[in-house]
């Protein structure tokens, strides 16, 4: 799997942080900390909304669940939970009455990735 050095919270002075990110067919709102499908809202919890934010920063590329505890959780330890799985389950029962619950995918060597274009027609899933 492809390892991001590090996931910056803050962006440095040159850029700033987008409202909204794409996931194929829902948007993300970083305003709302919610996702909408057209013009119905998922009803996302914060930690499923982070989580979701997370992997659509980086379409097609695998997050560990070591990743994704360090940049959503912000834990460095292995809890002894499966509170990673449980929040993908969630926001797939979220997205499943649009179709969609497919976007949060499982990596087969482990870990979780965005199966959904954020541009049309340029995505590849990087394995």
């Amino acid at each position: 799997m492809n390892s991001i050095a590090s996931y910056n919270l803050v962006p440095d002075g040159d850029s700033s942080i987008p409202r909204f990110r794409e996931a194929g067919d829902v948007m993300l709102d970083l305003f709302h900390r919610d996702g909408r499908v057209e013009d119905q809202w998922l009803g996302l919890h914060p930690r499923e909304f982070e989580l979701f934010w997370r992997l659509a920063e980086q379409p097609g590329i695998p997050m560990t669940r070591q990743q994704l505890l360090a940049d959503v959780w912000r834990i460095n330890f292995e809890p002894e939970t499966n509170s990673v799985a449980v929040h993908v389950a969630r926001v797939r029962a979220k997205l499943q009455p649009f179709g969609l619950s497919k976007v949060l995918a499982t990596h087969p060597e482990g870990g979780y990735f965005l199966d959904a274009p954020s541009d049309p027609g340029s995505f590849e899933v990087s394995v």
